[in-house]
């Protein structure tokens, strides 16, 4: 099989921690190029530049992941497109579901294929949950996920500003899994989001779901402003009794209270052997789910405002 060829526009923190060594250790692709307004460069890598422009010149690349903050993605992505490179794009994918559904429809128009990534979905307990929930009602869901904001996001402005999504930055990986294992669609029926006096993001949201059948406990909490151990859980039960629990951000699996799968993430191995099949059939991979329900959270939710943050 051909070794596909691709760059990475972006050269920060989950690029670093997650993509380049990925990629370095997949031998279905070669890194060829890397771009940074930071002038950031990598030792793998032939090329490096400061304008991403310059990187879609390169005629033997085959793809490119975009790992830049999500308000200029769609722009990138566009001109990555019409130069004829097919697209990883990180999660969000983009700063609105019109850019990703203009970006689905170029794909389609160019021939080149649009991966969107979830990683938290990259997981074998999720995997099991959704397999363990197919057919059930459920009664109750609460997702919890509580962070530090300073500890994984230190100093970066870009997810305080409109469009940089807030705490839903962390908060849409429990979305990806909730749409991933959920029998049946969920909706946003209320929301509470909580505005820090000196930012344009939330730093909090409370969320009520809903589904279209039944009359579940379907609840979701969303804090960056959390210090010491982490949380990141969401736990299920279903009308038959069930009960299930996924901890540790999806990689670990409780039913019944017994412990069925304990792994360390490996979620961006499975995203780069996704995008290697879609590359080899040419096929497209573009769920919106979690981001529509980003959206409706904006959509519906009343504004809180809570004492200023800062760094």
């Amino acid at each position: 099989m051909a070794v596909h060829r691709i760059g990475i526009i972006g050269l920060g923190k989950i690029a670093q921690d997650q993509h380049l060594p990925v990629i370095k250790a997949n031998p279905d692709f070669e890194l060829l190029a890397v771009s940074s307004t930071r002038g950031l460069s990598h030792e793998d890598a032939k090329y490096t530049f400061q304008d991403y422009r310059e990187l879609l010149k390169v005629p033997e690349l085959d793809a490119v992941s975009i790992c830049t903050p999500p308000q200029v993605r769609h722009q990138i992505a566009r001109e990555a497109l019409l130069a004829g490179k097919s697209v990883l794009l990180e999660k969000p994918p983009a700063a609105t579901l019109s850019e990703l559904e203009d970006l689905k429809a170029l794909a389609a128009k160019t021939g080149k294929v649009v991966f969107t990534t979830w990683h938290a979905q990259y997981n074998k307990a999720v995997d099991e949950a959704k397999k363990a929930l197919a057919g059930w009602s459920i009664k109750r869901l609460l997702v919890t996920w509580k962070e530090d904001v300073r500890h994984w996001h230190p100093g970066q402005q870009w997810i305080w500003e409109a469009g940089g999504f807030g705490v839903f930055d962390p908060g849409i990986n429990a979305l990806s899994i909730v749409t991933r294992i959920m029998p049946e669609p969920v909706f946003v029926k209320t929301s509470s989001l909580e505005f820090p006096a000196n930012r344009d993001a939330p730093i909090a949201a409370n969320l009520t779901l809903s589904m279209s059948h039944g009359q579940g406990d379907l609840q979701a909490v969303f804090d960056w402003r959390q210090t010491g151990p982490q949380t990141w859980d969401i736990e299920v039960e279903t009308e038959a009794g069930l009960t299930l629990k996924l901890t540790h951000g999806g990689s670990c699996l409780e039913i019944g209270g017994r412990l069925m799968v304990q792994e360390e993430p490996a979620e961006y191995q499975g995203i780069y052997r996704r995008f290697d099949a879609l590359l080899t059939i040419g096929h497209s991979e573009v769920d919106d789910a979690p981001f529509r329900l980003v959206a409706d959270a904006f959509m519906v939710g009343k504004r809180l405002q809570v004492d200023a943050f800062e760094d």
